[in-house]
């Protein structure tokens, strides 16, 4: 904790003395840093600072006498960006977090052996009973902009299809590497770049992309036995190319690659199209494929500390159909993961893109497993008010097939429901945020309850404030 104190520190007490009048605002208006600096001087002058603090309660109430869990943290970050001198700008950005109140993180269930696998997320993965030294220096970065596209080195956050914040815990993931953003094409955005860092969510560290896979629970190898990869997958980095295309007022379509050096190849594509009813009414319909293909040996030489097989591939496909009219929104939604594989997509970089996706569960790592879902959302005119209510039908092949079930996970239902409000006046800037998860089984656990505990026949609290400026 101390050392990232100090660093931000140092650095606040040096861009204070260039930016004497500089004042936090509000994110929805924060001042833009002037197009324009005639020095280095008036660079860091009109230079900007916006951050954060927030509260996170967790808690989670497994079936029966298995162990329940509950944890609460509190936690701020700053960030500074200097105004472009030349085409060129500096930004710097941590976040510290503290354990406030928690049942053991590090205790095993009694019946099971399983250990915390939400609340453990608001702090250290790699050290349960690590409660204070939880800060992280995460933008460390130099921008270079000319017109409307730009180039950043460094430690930055990124938003792709597989590598993106998941920011649904104290910390988002980030990235450090150099991203290119072309928006020079009219209605076409290209980005792309190359990664040879990562900080995942709940960690407190950098690793090299190898190393960074394996921190998140590990599963099965396909033969069943306990995954040996954590800390033997080689790779140089990740090589990621978008393309978005917006064709006229109603279609939209992404294609994106993510290439992971010596370990696996992901091609992704989705389209998007509104079709206008009358009365202001609209039908959305959204369709995604997805691609995997193993490189090499799948990161390392021996079977059972590869990530993916040697020869392996997967694929998926995802469609979306729903209705607008207003502050309404209806959707419904299936993926469909075949049996040629299962879809791997490491955790620690991201959540998954597909249409069903629902907050505290993910299908990957499975294979021939179909997923439902069906979503009601509305909002007031204002946007400060948002409901959204979730439910989906999660059907995995069995606990025992590890072939195509990497985490041995039943068959399941999920029931999410969602309230987040913005706040106005005096407390501009304030939002809270509350999400209910129930979670039923529907797959055999062969009575064994180690396929229960945090996964199935639970139910998931989440109570999160919100300050940004």
């Amino acid at each position: 904790m101390k050392r990232t104190i100090l660093l931000l520190a140092g650095a606040l007490q040096a861009v204070l003395l260039f930016a004497q009048t500089t004042q936090p605002v509000p994110a929805e208006s924060q001042p833009q840093p002037k197009p324009k600096a005639s020095n280095l001087l008036e660079a860091f002058e009109h230079g900007h600072f916006h951050g954060s603090f927030r509260t996170f309660f967790m808690a989670t109430d497994n079936t029966r006498q298995l162990s329940d869990y509950y944890a609460w943290a509190a936690g701020g970050s700053l960030h500074f960006a200097t105004s472009p001198w030349h085409g060129f700008s500096f930004g710097l950005g941590g976040m510290f977090n503290y354990n406030l109140a928690s049942s053991d993180l590090s205790a095993k269930d009694s019946l099971t052996g399983a250990v915390n696998r939400y609340e453990i997320g608001l702090f250290d993965v790699e050290n349960p009973k690590n409660r204070n030294d939880l800060d992280r220096i995460e933008e460390l970065w130099l921008r270079y902009q000319w017109k409307k596209s730009r180039i950043t080195v460094g430690q930055q956050s990124l938003q792709t299809p597989f590598v993106n914040y998941q920011d649904g815990r104290m910390r988002p993931t980030a990235e450090s590497g150099v991203w290119v953003e072309i928006n020079e094409l009219k209605n076409t955005k290209i980005e792309g770049g190359f990664l040879w860092k990562i900080s995942p969510r709940s960690t407190v560290e950098w690793f090299g992309v190898g190393e960074s896979i394996g921190l998140y629970p590990k599963g099965l190898n396909p033969d069943g036995t306990g995954s040996g990869y954590p800390e033997n997958l080689e790779s140089r980095g990740i090589g990621l190319l978008g393309i978005t295309r917006q064709w006229g007022k109603r279609t939209k379509i992404q294609v994106w690659n993510q290439y992971v050096e010596n370990i696996f190849n992901t091609a992704f594509v989705q389209a998007d199209y509104t079709h206008p009813l009358k009365n202001k009414h609209k039908l959305l319909f959204g369709i995604q494929g997805t691609h995997q293909d193993a490189l090499a040996h799948g990161g390392n030489e021996e079977v059972s500390k590869t990530y993916f097989q040697k020869g392996g591939q997967s694929n998926a496909v995802s469609a979306q159909t729903g209705w607008q009219h207003g502050n309404w929104q209806a959707l419904a939604a299936y993926t469909r993961v075949t049996a040629d594989g299962r879809f791997l997509s490491p955790r620690e970089w991201g959540r998954e893109p597909f249409y069903t996706f629902m907050s505290r569960e993910r299908v990957e790592g499975s294979g021939d497993s179909h997923s439902i879902t069906g979503r009601l959302n509305w909002q007031t005119k204002n946007k400060k008010l948002r409901l959204e209510t979730a439910y989906g039908h999660f059907y995995l092949p069995d606990v025992k097939n590890a072939a195509l079930n990497k985490y041995a996970f039943p068959s399941f239902q999920q029931l999410n429901f969602d309230v987040r409000y913005a706040f106005g006046g005096m407390f501009e800037g304030l939002r809270v945020q509350f999400l209910y998860v129930w979670k039923g089984r529907l797959g055999e656990v062969y009575g064994n309850d180690k396929y229960v505990i945090n996964r199935v026949d639970m139910s998931h609290y989440n109570l999160v404030f919100n300050y940004i400026y």
